[in-house]
């Protein structure tokens, strides 16, 4: 899984699926690609499990084409190496990078996007950590309604820890803990 997202164009591809099922065709519309340009990019996100074929759509003179859908379920994140999931994140960040560049050369050229950056470092216990990651959790359940109305909004969040956290002796049974 983590190397079919090492690809920034294949986590964007990914993206657009959430929003709805589509073909290669509708696909290629968007990313300003052309259709066979992509299929290698959606067997690749096929072969990882990440999508499915949803339907074949029927077209002119007795053809098919196949719409793409995510999957219902991904594989676990966990099984991941170091090296797959830096890998995989700066798809990720690669993917973001080109949203902001795309807002902002469309702002150039008269149009409206916004875009708010925002980088800081927080000092968090592991109360206020699970109290941020709490508050995360509720914006994206707040949000997310994939059929609300409105513009469709990258956010990415990184919460990142800048050094080691101590041990904590709360997640050991009180029999354990040191006295």
């Amino acid at each position: 899984m983590h190397k079919a997202l090492a690809d920034p164009l294949r986590i964007r591809l990914l993206e657009a699926l959430w929003e709805m099922p589509q073909s290669a065709r509708e696909l290629a519309d968007r990313a300003d690609l052309p259709p066979d340009r992509l299929y290698y990019h959606l067997g690749q996100l096929e072969r990882a499990g990440l999508i499915e074929i949803a339907e074949y759509r029927p077209l002119a003179r007795g053809k098919v084409e196949r719409v793409y859908a995510p999957a219902v379920t991904e594989p676990p994140s966990d099984a991941a190496s170091p090296e797959e999931m830096v890998e995989f994140l700066g798809s990720m960040l690669d993917a973001t990078r080109a949203d902001i560049s795309a807002a902002y050369r469309s702002k150039q050229a008269g149009g409206r996007r916004e875009v708010d950056l925002h980088r800081g470092a927080l000092r968090l216990t592991d109360k206020a950590l699970a109290e941020l990651r709490g508050h995360i959790e509720q914006l994206t359940t707040r949000f997310g309604d994939h059929d609300a109305p409105g513009v469709w909004t990258r956010v990415a969040i990184a919460v990142v820890d800048l050094q080691d956290r101590p041990p904590s002796d709360t997640a050991a049974p009180e029999s354990e803990r040191p006295s």
